[in-house]
């Protein structure tokens, strides 16, 4: 029972940060009248908040993964059951296509579509390995209690200091390709973004144990 209510978590904040991020995008793009800086800074806003309050509220359920990236180093540390990592994917996935079909029936769009938005080359995917390994060494050296006021700043700030505007979650790409609106991803352009972030996961996984191997060492000294 309570790896159902884990995945309904995980499935639930995935979708309601998926809304999150790509409702907001169309709002900022209709209101913004072409600004593109004003835009982004409206989705960053609501993307950090509302990624703060479901950390907050459905963490205590589920660890607030809403990223496979993320789910896939807790894993690895042994913080998730390895039996448990191909429910929390598939229910990330899940809601995120969820999260996007919602955002466009509230604003009245086409709900099955795809992203036409080209992003793709060098920059973009170095700047997705830098966004999921910040996360991740964010995530992992949070201390109790402060990882969702944490992740939530750092995700903000990373929509503006990286050239991709950070999508640091394999399940946000997956959902993200599944709306041509100001947030998408052409689905062609998915594939190296997810590599990216996995590559940039493990990186943030290899500093954050380099960190604490050191300070481990002082410790002893």
């Amino acid at each position: 029972m309570r790896a159902g209510r884990s995945f309904v978590a995980e499935c639930l904040g995935t979708a309601a940060l998926l809304c999150a991020v790509i409702g907001s995008g169309v709002m900022a793009e209709n209101l913004s009248a072409g600004n593109t800086a004003v835009a982004l800074i409206a989705n960053t806003l609501a993307t950090v908040f509302a990624l703060y309050v479901l950390i907050e509220v459905l963490g205590p359920v589920s660890g607030a993964h809403f990223n496979p990236a993320v789910s896939l180093v807790m894993a690895w540390r042994s913080e998730l059951p390895v039996q448990r990592l191909p429910g929390y994917v598939l229910a990330q996935l899940a809601g995120a296509a969820l999260g996007a079909w919602l955002a466009h029936a509230m604003f009245g769009l086409d709900l099955f579509q795809w992203s036409s938005k080209v992003r793709t080359g060098g920059g973009q995917w170095l700047a997705e390995a830098v966004a999921t390994a910040g996360l991740l060494f964010v995530v992992l050296r949070s201390p109790a209690g402060k990882a969702s006021g944490l992740v939530a700043c750092y995700i903000g700030a990373a929509y503006w200091f990286t050239a991709s505007t950070s999508f640091a979650n394999p399940a946000a790409v997956f959902g993200r390709m599944m709306s041509n609106t100001f947030a998408g991803i052409r689905p062609a352009d998915a594939p190296e973004f997810i590599v990216a972030e996995l590559v940039g996961a493990g990186v943030g996984l290899g500093l954050h144990a380099l960190l604490t191997s050191r300070s481990s060492e002082e410790h002893k000294d």
